[in-house]
């Protein structure tokens, strides 16, 4: 099996990075492409990866070829890629808001799997929800599978519409998680707290709650509730964020980026 990634940006770069740890793959069966020469000049200095500048010298090589560009790039692409790719090709997008029926259409072949990944991929903590054309077999859903799973955990959903909605929940989430820190940080250095000392109490305070929550069946709910006790501090937060409706403004947001995958998907 040969995998291409075309596109060296985030994404591209991160599968790439976690499929050339695997062993399901060694160097000589993973290439990249890309178009930016500065990219190539550093990427050809990594023995763990094969890099082209052309095309047409590593697409018809390719069993799986991973799409990681921007989706305003993507008709371009496909349009110079057309004629290269071949029915026997599986197609596997990382690009937000690109259906199946139009990478199908653009490229003239039927194997797509269409995939939401996030950022925590770039430290094997990312989860990437996908879905699949009917025309992709059990044996080669499963090997995707495996290649999607070397940067974090997988998820199929059954249609687009929850690729979509993965959007809105898994691969923007990291950004809702990251504005809940920045808003601790800013308020520990308010305290008086020294921005490293700010740090390591918000960040291990994240890390410290998550691990609670994986380790057990208990709910958000349930462990508020332990924390919390009544008339005390936590309590007196808590009610601070229910009083400003806190929790159905995070829901809203959700939202927002859910229909915004919806609406690029079309545009």
């Amino acid at each position: 099996m040969k995998v291409l990634v075309i596109g060296a940006g985030n994404m591209g770069l991160t599968y790439s990075e976690g499929m050339a740890k695997s062993p399901l793959l060694n160097r000589k069966n993973l290439m990249i492409h890309d178009l930016s020469t500065e990219l190539i000049e550093m990427l050809d200095k990594r023995p763990e990866f094969d890099v082209y500048e052309k095309l047409d010298d590593c697409l018809p090589e390719a069993d799986v070829i991973f799409i990681g560009v921007k989706p305003y790039h993507a008709d371009a692409l496909m349009e110079n890629m057309k004629s290269m790719v071949n029915q026997d090709q599986i197609f596997v997008s990382l690009m937000a808001g690109v259906t199946i029926a139009h990478i199908q259409e653009g490229l003239g072949i039927k194997k797509v799997v269409r995939t939401m990944p996030n950022l925590p991929a770039k430290v094997g903590k990312g989860v990437t929800s996908y879905t699949e054309s009917k025309e992709i077999s059990r044996v080669e859903l499963l090997m995707i599978r495996n290649l999607l799973d070397t940067t974090g955990e997988s998820i199929r959903v059954k249609n687009e519409e929850f690729i979509n909605k993965s959007t809105g929940i898994s691969g923007s989430g990291p950004a809702y998680v990251f504005y809940f820190m920045q808003s601790m940080l800013e308020a520990a250095k308010k305290m008086g707290f020294s921005d490293n000392d700010s740090k390591v109490l918000v960040s291990t305070t994240f890390e410290g709650a998550i691990e609670l929550f994986n380790q057990s069946d208990l709910t958000p709910t349930a462990w508020m509730d332990r924390v919390a006790s009544k008339g005390g501090t936590t309590r007196a937060a808590l009610d601070s964020m229910d009083e400003n409706n806190v929790e159905e403004l995070i829901k809203e947001a959700a939202f927002a980026a859910f229909n915004r995958a919806v609406e690029l998907g079309e545009e």
